[in-house]
């Protein structure tokens, strides 16, 4: 094989000519082997162009030899039922259904209970390695601040009251309860996590995501949007539903963490907890603030998917990037992914980090009203009035502008409406 047929592998394009073959860095790559008139591989299915094949594995008359095995392609094409053995036809792929059923793969058949255990282990250690941070942020959601606030200056050199952060919180909290009271709590959080994660795995066997089309970039501004639409109301009765289920966990671990506020032991276990709430206050206990909660949750979830796709589709340029799927250009073959691609990775992150902060008083409220009147001390005055409604909530948080309260966790300024009880 000569120098420019060495710099240059051929290999069958879909016209019967020849192209090269690029390879996953850019470069190319040559086949096996050259195929010549007598490969029975070929001669099997060119008739009539075996000058040419030769010629082109002989490295002579190699583009003649190439358009004579096209003309006789042309003039005898080969069966509909017969493959190229260099390059056969793809299998049918089964269905979505088959092979959530049937293949070996992630999270479907026979490793479904597998898979669903695993994220539900992963789940509990985040939850109990994040634990401590929320039952500090809860503690100051109620208002309680056992420590007072020192004398600190902010950006422009002016005195401000700074109320104790997470860590010196966390300290005192270890003095008082010794390490293990970083964890009040947690067994009906790990729960209500679980039954969540469950929940939402139940949910799409039962509702399988099939016909939820993927957005592409191809698609029109219609389309895209439709796509949206449609996938972000599927996460939406996921997630309602697997709320609606775990919120009666969510209240008592709220209240068994509050409980520090009195020193309080009214709420120890789960089960000695279901019995009180229902004891008390009916089957309508268990659901106190889950209307706050569902209302954040829907809000974020339509939020953050609709501003990220207005915001990829108007303010991302496409036109950084020359070829498809971003690998570079003739200039540039070994360029980085295109910046539009990256961008457009990260935007639904970000939107959904300032999305989060805007929702978070339907949060605040929800967690308030969890642990409203309920016998303990965190939940009356001076923590808290009795609240008639979440809306009476609210609009008591508004008042004292106090409805981003917890919403920050190491710096935290006294402000002028703030009301909390210091010890």
């Amino acid at each position: 094989m000569s120098g420019a047929a060495r710099a240059r592998p051929l290999t069958h394009d879909a016209e019967g000519g020849v192209a090269p073959t690029p390879s996953r860095d850019g470069g190319v790559t040559s086949p096996p082997r050259a195929m010549g008139a007598s490969d029975p591989e070929v001669a099997s299915w060119a008739p009539g162009g075996a000058a040419g094949m030769a010629g082109a594995g002989a490295g002579a008359g190699a583009r003649g030899g190439a358009a004579a095995g096209v003309e006789a392609r042309a003039r005898d094409p080969p069966p509909a039922h017969r493959a190229h053995p260099r390059h056969p036809r793809p299998a049918a792929q089964p269905s979505a259904r088959r092979m959530d059923g049937a293949s070996g793969g992630l999270g479907s058949g026979d490793n479904a209970p597998t898979t669903e255990a695993l994220f539900v282990a992963l789940g509990a250690g985040v939850t109990a390695l994040s634990h401590p941070l929320l039952y500090v942020k809860l503690l100051i959601q109620v208002g309680h601040e056992p420590m007072p606030p020192t004398i600190g200056t902010n950006v422009l050199g002016r005195k401000v009251l700074y109320l104790p952060s997470f860590f010196t919180y966390a300290k005192y909290i270890v003095q008082v309860d010794g390490k293990i009271g970083l964890f009040r709590g947690l067994s009906p959080r790990l729960m209500s996590n679980a039954l969540s994660t469950v929940t939402r795995g139940s949910m799409k066997k039962v509702f399988p995501p099939d016909e939820i089309e993927q957005v592409s970039n191809k698609d029109d501004m219609k389309t895209s949007l439709r796509k949206v639409v449609k996938e972000t109301s599927y996460e939406m009765m996921m997630q309602c539903v697997s709320r609606m289920l775990a919120h009666p966990l969510h209240v008592i671990s709220m209240r068994c963490m509050v409980q520090f506020v009195g020193r309080e032991a009214k709420y120890s276990g789960v089960l000695s907890s279901i019995g009180k709430i229902f004891k008390e206050e009916g089957l309508l206990g268990f659901f106190v603030g889950l209307i706050p909660h569902l209302l954040g949750d829907v809000v974020f979830l339509w939020g953050c998917n609709l501003l990220a796709h207005f915001i990829n589709a108007y303010l991302v340029d496409d036109s950084v990037s020359d070829t498809p799927g971003g690998l570079g250009n003739d200039q540039n073959p070994g360029s980085q992914f295109s910046q539009a691609l990256a961008i457009r990775s990260y935007t639904k992150f970000v939107m959904g980090i300032a999305v989060s902060m805007l929702t978070y008083p339907f949060l605040l409220v929800g967690d308030l009203m969890a642990v409203n009147n309920c016998g303990l001390q965190a939940g009356l005055p001076p923590y808290s009035p009795v609240f008639k409604s979440w809306i009476h909530c609210w609009k008591y948080l508004s008042v004292q502008g106090q409805l981003f309260r917890g919403s920050s966790l190491l710096f935290r300024r006294v402000s002028s409406g703030s009301c909390f009880a210091l010890e």
